[in-house]
């Protein structure tokens, strides 16, 4: 028995499922899950000694890779230093600039420990702005395990949320309404129906919870401009975007100002922390300042707050982002390019440095057309390129990415294992 397997079988006794968040149990490609010991760069080993090349990278954050240099004695500095004071430093100050230089909307910021939290305290903070109960948000779009989020569409798009978690009241789901992403006509059609009422519009700039859906031309665009026509906020969740496809976010690159922005993963530098930031009169309306509430103990742990600041950092300097776009953007054509030849039945989205392999064709521009994907091939390919050392997100819906320590001749690799079991899979 492998020691992963022994892990595992001794975790279910422990906890939920084995894991601590239910996509690492593997149930999606009908495996148990490998136990990771260590990283460096972009290789990971498990507990077992195999060695894999990492497109998950936490889930994100690790841009530089695992275990960069500069972050791991940033983070040995500051451990002597302390651990946690629950009283404000000068490393949260620090960080704080940081964002608001790189994130143009960004006025005013309030740091938290994860994106569920950020996007938690945003929702509130526009419904106390504003006045109003209800949110729109979209189909495919994944806003961590807050209640608000945790609602389904009913038949069709069109209609007030039920909740898809037991423990979700109907009450809250009540206030959640749901519309269909890259589709401006649904979104319209909810505030035309209740055109006072709706606190917040949120959404994910580039959809990366139902694999990688970039936004239609004029999506973003149009979603400001209904906002600013029904009085709502506009809240972009760069959680998984933020300082990943733009140094200044989604919202830069395709050049919509939001009124809000929760950001995560990359500004903790692989450390737990989250973010929301925006509009200065807005941001005001927070405790103490104003009468909305929110406070956290670990909010701004210094050791998140150094690795985070430390990360900001190194990825501004001149250049950074041109290299890595250029070996990711090189990466997703070659891919493309060997999807078009060989005919297969595959679609393929991607930004920058993010990207999904969707097994279907024909394109995927919303939630719909993702969950046509055929996640039995998918679970074989993942298989497969787990046993050829390629260690991907272990679910059809999920971003992959890139990162600054991927070397050219680790995609090359990559590319080249792909496209090998691909075809022995459709060939099978």
């Amino acid at each position: 028995m492998s020691k992963s397997l022994e892990l595992f079988k001794k975790a279910s006794q422990l906890m939920p499922g084995g894991v601590n968040s239910p996509v690492r149990a593997f149930r999606s490609v009908n495996l148990d899950p490998v136990f990771i010991a260590s990283g460096k760069g972009c290789k990971i080993k498990d507990v077992d000694g195999n060695e894999y090349i990492d497109y998950v990278g936490s889930w994100g954050p690790l841009i530089l890779g695992h275990a960069h240099p500069e972050v791991v004695k940033t983070l040995q500095e500051t451990v002597e230093l302390g651990t946690s004071f629950g009283a404000p430093t000068e490393l949260e100050v620090r960080i704080a600039e940081k964002i608001i230089e790189m994130v143009p909307s960004v006025e005013m910021v309030r740091m938290v420990n994860s994106g569920t939290e950020a996007t938690m305290s945003a929702i509130r903070l526009a419904r106390g702005f504003t006045g109003r109960d209800k949110i729109i948000k979209f189909e495919g779009c994944y806003h961590g395990h807050g209640d608000s989020f945790l609602i389904k569409a009913g038949s069709g798009a069109l209609t007030f949320g039920k909740p898809n978690s037991p423990g979700v009241p109907d009450s809250v789901a009540a206030d959640t309404l749901t519309a269909e992403f890259n589709n401006l006509d649904s979104v319209e059609q909810l505030f035309e129906k209740a055109p006072n009422q709706i606190s917040a519009v949120i959404v994910e700039p580039i959809a990366g919870n139902m694999g990688v859906v970039p936004p239609a031309k004029d999506f973003l665009k149009g979603l400001r401009q209904l906002c600013d026509k029904y009085g709502a906020l506009l809240i972009f969740d760069e959680v998984m975007t933020g300082f990943r496809v733009h140094p200044g976010g989604a919202q830069t690159l395709y050049g919509i100002t939001p009124d809000l922005t929760t950001m995560g993963k990359v500004i903790g530098g692989g450390l737990p922390a989250a973010a929301y930031g925006g509009k200065r009169e807005i941001m005001e309306k927070i405790a103490p300042s104003g009468p909305v509430y929110q406070a956290g103990t670990l909010s701004g742990n210094p050791l998140a707050m150094a690795a985070g600041l430390k990360t900001l950092e190194i990825i501004s300097e001149p250049g950074f982002f041109d290299e890595l776009n250029r070996k990711a953007n090189r990466f997703f054509e070659q891919l493309q390019k060997f999807i078009v030849q060989s005919d297969l039945p595959l679609s393929l989205n991607y930004v920058n440095s993010m990207g999904c392999l969707f097994f279907k064709p024909g394109g995927v521009t919303n939630f719909k057309e993702a969950v046509e994907s055929d996640t039995k091939l998918f679970a074989g390919y993942f298989a497969r390129m787990l046993q050829k050392g390629v260690y991907l997100a272990p679910s059809q819906f999920e971003a992959m990415f890139i990162s600054d320590a991927h070397s050219e001749s680790d995609l090359e690799r990559t590319l080249q294992t792909g496209q090998e079991v691909l075809e022995e899979l459709f060939k099978g």
